[in-house]
C-alpha cells in the first residue's frame, strides 16, 4: 500500500468518526435548547461525510453494487462473529454494563444487517421499493414494516425511523 493510500484510509477513518461525533453533538445541543449550534454540528457532520466518501472513491473501495453488497456481508459477518464477541467479553470482565449493552446491541444487529445484505444480493430485482425501519436505541433494522416492539430493546414501533 502506498503512503498516499495509507493516508487516505486514515483520513477516511477520521472523517467518519468526526461525522458521527458531530451528529451526537448536534443531538445534545438540540436537547439543551441550542438549535443553531445543532444545525452547525449537522452541517459539519455532513461535510465530514462528503470528505469520507470522496476518500473512499479515490481509494477504489466503492465498486459495483453487487461487489459492494458482498463487501458489506463480509464486513458485517466479521463484526458479529469476531470483533464484537471479543469486545463484549472484555466489557463483561471489566464489569462495564453500559458498554456491554451497547456492544451486544451492535453485535446482534450486525447479524441482521448481514442477512439483509444477503437477501438483497440474492434478489433478482435490486430496485425493490421496500422501505426500511431503524430502531433509534439499538439500531435494529427491518425491511417493510417496523415491528410492534423492537425484539432487541423493546422500543415501540412509533419510534422507529423510516428510511426511504
Amino acid at each position: 500500500m502506498s503512503k498516499t493510500e495509507e493516508n487516505l484510509n486514515k483520513a477516511f477513518a477520521g472523517e467518519c468518526q468526526a461525522s458521527v461525533r458531530y451528529m451526537a453533538f448536534a443531538d445534545k445541543a438540540e436537547a439543551e435548547g441550542y438549535p443553531g449550534v445543532a444545525r452547525l454540528f449537522r452541517a459539519a457532520s455532513k461535510a465530514e461525510l462528503v470528505h469520507a466518501i470522496s476518500h473512499l472513491k479515490v481509494i477504489g473501495t466503492v465498486k459495483e453494487t453487487q461487489d459492494n453488497l458482498e463487501a458489506a456481508i463480509t464486513g458485517e459477518t466479521f463484526e458479529f462473529k469476531q470483533m464484537y464477541p471479543a469486545m463484549v467479553k472484555d466489557a463483561v470482565e471489566e464489569n462495564e454494563i453500559e458498554a456491554r449493552h451497547s456492544l451486544e446491541y451492535a453485535m446482534s444487529i450486525e447479524m441482521v444487517h448481514a442477512k439483509l445484505f444477503k437477501k438483497a444480493l440474492e434478489e433478482e430485482d435490486l430496485n425493490s421499493s421496500a422501505n426500511y425501519y431503524v430502531c433509534p436505541v439499538c439500531g435494529h433494522t427491518v425491511r417493510g414494516k417496523a415491528p410492534k416492539k423492537c425484539p432487541y430493546c423493546g422500543v415501540d414501533e412509533k419510534k422507529f425511523m423510516e428510511i426511504q
